[in-house]
């Protein structure tokens, strides 16, 4: 099988070594995808930002407004066709977008409701009339879209959904009834994207517009954050839809929610890396500005281990979610002209583990990131004044959105065992080979730049491949219920993939600038690369210790005990000269 074909499958990184010449990096960009970011951070800067007070005060007239000029720059028709009145930008540029919002809080919410998970839908499941009729003015703003899936008693479960929808005698309207909570743009949305069970049984989706009969909202949700977003119930009261408005197929509409969820949870962490940058800088100026003692706050090294380290993961999770992107992008290229929207959602949900890892990972990364930005900022961190203090109570939700971090780790092991059972993924056909690997030393050769982080990836991919085989030889098929080894599971693939995206990255800007202008890139990768796998040494422990003690798992543990000696460096110094770099330029740089 050659190199490219075992990359379509999703998780393939697990048992094969990706070349850095099939990575996609920041450093990739072209000339176009840097003109769409700035046309975009401009955009943000001088239409959203000024008028945020106003937003987060639920101006919901500016936010229509914003939207509609954002429509006039094309800055909501990237991901729509030509042939609908879109631009039908590449994967990279889309993304880009997604990021340069983000820093605008919850507007950048209300524009990825509605060009994400509000429009795709129909982008990929519409009938050609549907796409006539809604796509141009999804693409203008003139429309402007929701997704309606959660419940009051359906959160993660959305197939429990209780919504319901019956043909009427005439067989020209469904009737909808049911409560779909916490829709984002709920408060001006002209369309929404509904689930509902057509009899009770066939879960389905439907395009429902506002004017429908039976069709309303409640009032808007007071949140602890977002504020600037509209937040409200959507309530379905006899509502009539004509039939022509079922979305794909009947019964199929678990097809429509589960792609769309791949794709939002993509831009969710893409969006979470833009958002960490701002924090970075705020908390590296205000660093900069604040003195006590008679110093500046970042001339104190325990603030310069604290940016540092800020630094060095959004370096990684960058680095992964971009490598994902670029997956997304290869694969739709790869797809010929005349495919179908619902190939492209396909396309992307080969990679649903790779977009579930970037969900959890970079939620998280976030949250890490305001919070140690705000305590740099002291008191003044809690008080409104400071966007820091909005950054933190935004940044919350995030890890519950698209699905929960946790329902997102279980999602990992669980379609990595579904695709190894398929016999796609050999994870579990090797075994004695991983045990033989696993317990052969470190073999050290030349240490060139990055081979010592080469040789901490590979023994990484070693042990996970080792406890997942024994977790799954001594639970076999009730492996799924053991949620707290799934997690530790979910964890060791998690940092596998980001210590081979940053690796690749660092390596392939070696390889076409030279070591003088990545010196910041290499600090990066070896600093990232020792503490991940100082963490999967700790998941790996724990996962072998619940299952029980023998001869060979205390081989084991010996074993990744002096791994963690052989490698281990002191990083404290190279996480001072990061943070030299960082407060210097006031931001996070490459």
């Amino acid at each position: 099988m050659s190199y490219v074909k075992e990359q379509m499958i999703g998780g393939a990184f697990l048992v094969n070594d990706l070349k850095m010449e099939e990575m996609t990096t920041p450093e990739d960009f072209t000339d176009e995808h840097h003109m769409i970011a700035k046309t975009t951070e401009e955009f943000i800067d001088k239409e959203v930002l000024p008028k945020m007070e106003l937003l987060e005060n639920q101006g919901l007239k500016y936010t229509v407004d914003l939207l509609k000029k954002a429509g006039e720059l094309g800055l909501l028709s990237a991901d729509i066709p030509k042939a609908y009145g879109g631009l039908a930008l590449d994967a990279i540029s889309s993304s880009l977008i997604t990021e340069k919002f983000s820093v605008a809080g919850g507007f950048s919410i209300s524009h990825s409701g509605h060009v994400g998970i509000g429009s795709l839908p129909i982008i990929f499941f519409g009938s050609e009339a549907q796409k006539e009729r809604y796509l141009p003015k999804l693409a203008t703003g003139e429309l402007l879209a929701a997704y309606a899936l959660t419940e009051p008693a359906a959160g993660s479960d959305a197939l429990g959904t209780r919504t319901t929808a019956k043909l009427n005698d005439a067989g020209t309207h469904y009737i909808l009834n049911g409560e779909k909570q916490f829709i984002t743009n709920a408060g001006f949305a002209d369309v929404f994207v509904v689930y509902a069970k057509i009899d009770g049984k066939d879960f389905s989706a439907f395009i429902v517009e506002r004017d429908f009969p039976g069709v309303s909202t409640g009032s808007e949700e007071k949140k602890m954050g977002l504020k600037s977003s509209s937040t409200r119930t959507l309530v379905l009261e006899e509502a009539q839809v004509p039939v022509e408005n079922l979305l794909g197929e009947k019964g199929r509409g678990h097809i429509i929610a589960f792609n769309i969820l791949n794709v939002g949870r993509s831009k969710l962490a893409i969006s979470s890396v833009g958002a960490a940058k701002r924090a970075i800088e705020l908390a590296t100026t205000y660093t900069n500005g604040r003195e006590q003692f008679g110093k500046t706050i970042s001339s104190f090294s325990l603030t310069q281990q604290k940016l540092a380290t800020m630094a060095v993961n959004l370096y990684a999770h960058e680095s992964a979610v971009y490598r994902t992107v670029g997956l997304f992008k290869n694969r739709i290229r790869n797809l010929t002209e005349e495919h179908s929207g619902k190939e492209v959602a396909k396309a992307i949900a080969t990679y649903q583990i790779e977009c579930s890892i970037n969900k959890f990972t970079c939620t998280e990364l976030l949250d890490d990131v305001v919070d140690e930005a705000l305590q740099l900022h002291g008191g003044y961190g809690f008080v409104q004044e400071y966007e820091i203090e909005r950054m933190y109570r935004d940044s919350r939700i995030n890890r519950i959105f698209e699905g929960t971090n946790e329902i997102n780790r279980i999602l990992v092991p669980r379609q990595l065992l579904k695709l190894a059972s398929d016999k796609k993924l050999l994870l579990f056909d090797k075994k004695e080979q991983m045990y033989k690997e696993l317990l052969n030393p470190i073999e050290r050769g030349d240490m060139d730049s990055l081979a010592k982080e080469k040789i901490m990836l590979k023994k990484a991919k070693q042990i996970f491949l080792y406890v997942a085989n024994h977790i799954h030889d001594t639970y076999k098929d009730t492996l799924v219920l053991e949620q707290e080894l799934l997690v530790y599971l979910a964890n060791m693939v998690a940092e596998i993939y980001n210590m081979e995206s940053t690796i690749l990255r660092t390596e392939k800007a070696l390889h076409a600038t030279g070591e003088e202008k990545n010196k910041l890139k290499v600090l990066y990768t070896e600093v990232f690369v020792q503490e991940a796998l100082e963490r999967i040494v700790k998941h790996a422990k724990q996962s072998l210790l619940s299952i029980g003690e023998d001869e060979t798992l205390l081989e084991v543990l010996s074993v990744l005990d002096e791994l963690i000696r052989q490698v281990t460096v002191n990083v404290l110094q190279k996480k001072r000269d990061i943070a030299k770099k960082i407060i210097e330029a006031e931001k996070y740089i490459v």
